[in-house]
């Protein structure tokens, strides 16, 4: 099987890196890729996501078999029905399941609708009514979310009145947006495979949004991600199967989404258990770079059997590796609200085995084979090992050779999970 994987971040590196130990795929091609993907597949640099001819004339051009969507934009503008009226198999939501993610107004109808465990939370559309909803619960912590696609920056979450009218005002007039309650607990994503028939669910992950240490500053992309997470343990793990993934699949195949591809569930832990803040189409970033290693199947055999609908035979096997795997996302200066462009990389730590590998996003390298970074968060070093602790240690020891002008990231990554008690759920 000939693969296109279509996106050009960490992500997308990852998921290559993986496929490309497969003993189901013949070739891996990434669409356009970085610098980083060229080493363990094809870059077509040609192909532009969201210029889905370009999508089209590459798998024809190399007899692609199948397209794995990585970014979420080209699922909602799409994508997928695209491809498939072409007769080309994708992997990826229709346009219309896409609105999980790419509206969050759809979203919290969606699990309204069907009693899935959520916040509180009303939709707004105008100045007036927005600033009426803030100012009659002064002094509650509240979160207002733009209810389109933000790259995982269009959410605050504050109990400043002044605060949330300057981050929403800001919102209204392109998009609307959501109010919601605000929800006490800790964060954990669940991905889960569906072939529209069957699912599995991938083993949890815990993303870390704020740009600073101690989970300070403003909300990001994700700085650093972690898996397992070590406070799920095997109850809470029960609880969110039943309470929150199994209602899910039901209610996507009740009203006819027939899903096929990967989705993420955003959950708050709290003590009266799980709740879902968010779903996102496709695999998460850094999540998918702590996943991937962690993987015990051959994940271009998941994806023929999601393209056959018979998934459920993965299921059957050993889905996760022992130990535990801890990344860490070295940013350029200014991110996220002024990321700066254009450094020259000047050193990059030799990859040596599973244990310390580095994957690439925001780069990319010129013919004489100097390799930029394009802003943002540019790399995610990610370590292996026996336990949290030693994943950590091999992160971090990643993290440091990365050497270019104005590199940065956080110290913290995962501490909490290591140094601190899990808070109470009630059962």
């Amino acid at each position: 099987m000939k693969i296109l994987v279509l996106g050009s971040g960490g992500r997308e590196h990852a998921i290559a890196w993986k496929l490309s130990t497969s003993k189901e795929v013949e070739r891996v091609f990434v669409g356009p890729g970085n610098a980083g993907t060229g080493a363990v597949a094809t870059n077509i640099p040609a192909v532009n996501p969201l210029s889905f001819a370009t999508i089209e004339a590459a798998c024809r051009a190399n007899d692609i078999d199948c397209v794995f969507v990585g970014p979420e934009t080209p699922l909602a503008e799409g994508v997928v029905d695209y491809l498939h009226a072409c007769d080309i198999p994708a992997i990826g939501p229709s346009r219309h399941a896409a609105q999980l993610e790419s509206s969050k107004a759809f979203s919290k109808s969606f699990l309204v609708r069907n009693s899935l465990p959520t916040a509180e939370a009303v939709e707004l559309t105008g100045h007036d009514s927005f600033e009426r909803s803030i100012r009659a619960r002064p002094g509650r912590h509240l979160v207002v979310k733009k209810s389109g696609l933000a790259a995982g920056k269009g959410v605050l979450d504050s109990s400043d009145a002044k605060e949330l009218l300057d981050f929403g005002n800001a919102i209204l007039g392109s998009d609307s947006l959501l109010v919601e309650e605000f929800l006490e607990g800790w964060e954990v994503s669940i991905f889960g495979l569906s072939d529209g028939k069957h699912h599995v669910i991938l083993p949890p992950c815990t993303d870390f949004k704020k740009a600073h240490d101690g989970d300070t500053g403003p909300n990001t992309g994700g700085m650093g991600s972690i898996c397992p997470v070590p406070w799920v343990d095997a109850a809470i793990m029960r609880r969110i199967t039943t309470e929150v993934v199994e209602p899910t699949y039901a209610a996507l195949g009740s009203e006819g989404l027939d899903y096929v591809g990967v989705l993420y569930f955003g959950l708050m832990i709290t003590a009266a258990g799980p709740k879902i803040l968010e779903f996102n189409v496709r695999f998460g970033d850094p999540e998918t770079q702590v996943l991937m290693p962690m993987l015990a199947f051959d994940l271009g055999v998941a994806m023929e059997a999601m393209l056959r609908g018979n998934l459920n035979e993965l299921g059957a096997g050993t889905l996760t590796l022992p130990g535990a795997a801890l990344g860490v996302v070295v940013a350029s200066r200014g991110y996220p609200e002024n990321a700066q462009k254009g450094a020259v990389v000047r050193g990059l730590p030799e990859p040596t085995s599973d244990e310390a590998l580095l994957f690439h996003a925001s780069t990319s390298r010129s013919v004489e084979g100097i390799t930029n970074v394009g802003g943002g968060r540019c790399f995610s070093a990610v370590g292996r090992g026996a336990d949290l602790a030693a994943a950590s240690r091999s992160a971090y020891k990643t993290a440091a050779r990365v050497d270019f002008d104005g590199a940065w990231y956080r110290t913290d990554i995962g501490g909490k999970f290591i140094t601190q008690p899990r808070p109470e759920v009630k059962p």
